[in-house]
């Protein structure tokens, strides 16, 4: 079939999509738009509905959308859900799986990635690859995202066509696990530079300077990046919405880097001083506040 307005992508895989929150919506559309054979499943199935009217099948269970798709792409919250996605009682484990490809985009635990991959494969037959994905909604809503993979390299081949409908860069990096090690790597430097952004960005502000002119006066420097120029205008105008992520999945990720970093003996200070701060910014604004409400936590030092 052909979604409204796409091509019509006749002999192409068909292409299944679990999950269909801010990273999932705008990834499944650009699929849908791009003219692949999607279905997909939302554990609330009205967010599906704007899918299905631009030309998206709708599953009533994951183990619909694994016997009418050879790829599954799937974007879910944690460990937990991607968990109950594949093994739950309707779950992807339940269909006929021999040939099929999952790619989890993701962001879990390298150690859970393994033992989920491992388990299906025994389960059913299906194939795995974590690609866990950087460049927030903004990327997702525009195919710039980032997508880091790891896997059988033959696999990833399969299904590149397809993730660079919805991303700039499909990178292997390595077996099983290794996309979601780089992707804790990426969070880093993201988490990292969020707590740096705002401190620089309260520092300027209690200078008596402009913060918003930071990313036009820094832009070509040496501390000019996407961050700041991204970041800093919409920590100082309070813009949160939609949010660049949110709080508890930026600790997620900084707790998971402390976690692989005390199992392979990796000195991780600068991470674990940005999992303290976004930790009491989870308790001061709450779980689902903008990972770049940071910033406040200083603002009662300015008045």
């Amino acid at each position: 079939m052909a979604g409204a307005g796409g091509a019509d992508r006749t002999g192409a895989e068909k292409l299944g999509y679990l999950g269909l929150g801010m990273m999932g919506f705008p990834m499944t559309r650009r699929l849908i738009n791009a003219g692949y054979d999607v279905t997909v499943w939302n554990r609330s199935a009205g967010n599906a509905i704007a899918l299905v009217e631009a030309g998206a099948k709708l599953a009533a269970q994951p183990r619909e959308v694994a016997a009418a798709a050879d790829i599954i792409f799937m974007c879910l919250t944690d460990a937990a859900a991607v968990e109950e996605v594949a093994f739950g009682p309707d779950g992807l484990a339940t269909a006929a799986g021999q040939g099929k490809l999952v790619v989890d985009f993701s962001s879990i635990h390298p150690d859970a990635a393994r033992a989920i991959a491992a388990r299906l494969t025994t389960a059913n037959g299906m194939g795995w690859i974590d690609a866990p994905v950087s460049g927030g909604t903004k990327g997702a809503e525009e195919g710039t995202l980032a997508v880091m993979a790891g896997g059988d390299a033959a696999d990833i081949e399969k299904v590149r066509p397809y993730v660079l409908a919805m991303a700039r860069r499909l990178t292997h990096m390595g077996p099983t696990g290794a996309g979601q090690t780089t992707k804790l790597c990426n969070q880093v430097i993201v988490g990292c530079a969020m707590a740096v952004l705002a401190e620089a960005a309260r520092l300027a502000v209690n200078a008596g300077i402009d913060a918003n002119r930071l990313p036009e006066a820094l832009a070509g420097g040496f501390a000019d990046s996407i961050p700041l120029q991204l970041f800093v205008p919409r920590m100082v105008q309070g813009i949160h919405s939609p949010p660049a992520g949110h709080i508890a999945t930026m600790l997620k990720d900084l707790d998971t880097v402390i976690d692989v970093a005390r199992d392979t003996s990796s000195p991780v200070p600068m991470s674990a001083l940005a999992a303290q701060l976004f930790r009491l910014a989870k308790a001061a604004l709450g779980a689902d506040a903008d990972a770049l409400e940071i910033y406040k936590l200083s603002a009662s030092q300015t008045g």
